[in-house]
């Protein structure tokens, strides 16, 4: 598993990393039933608090994105992901509808900015391996 943290980034380092797992599941880099690193192992290997990495694989679990079993460990969620809900469609109306306004502040048409989600969202299960759902 490759992840990249910007130190230097506006985005906390948890959330950078629940966003890199995630994007490797999108993408088919990782599978169902994959083993991640322990969190002190990624921890070490990443040069982060292990206080982080637990952040993040709890929150990943509570989204039903991961496993944790006592004798596997850390795994991909075998079982299927988790299917969209009223309450992601909120929350993903209000990640748009934020970008929407600094993209319509800073000028950017209403179709380039669609194209631009379709070209993120399209990379995102193409470009990386995975297979289009």
């Amino acid at each position: 598993m490759f992840i990249e943290l910007d130190l230097q980034s506006e985005t906390p380092i948890y959330a950078q990393l629940v966003n890199q797992i995630v994007e490797g599941i999108a993408s088919g880099a990782l599978q169902p039933g994959d083993p991640l690193p322990s969190v002190r192992r990624l921890a070490e290997d990443l040069g982060i608090n292990l206080h982080t990495v637990n952040k993040s694989y709890n929150l990943l679990k509570q989204e039903g994105f991961l496993q944790v079993h006592r004798k596997k460990g850390v795994i991909v969620q075998p079982d299927g992901m988790p299917g969209v809900t009223e309450a992601f469609e909120e929350k993903l109306r209000q990640q748009l509808r934020s970008l929407a306004a600094a993209a319509a502040v800073r000028g950017m048409s209403e179709e380039a900015f669609a194209q631009e989600s379709r070209s993120v969202y399209r990379d995102t299960i193409t470009n990386r391996g995975g297979e289009q759902r």
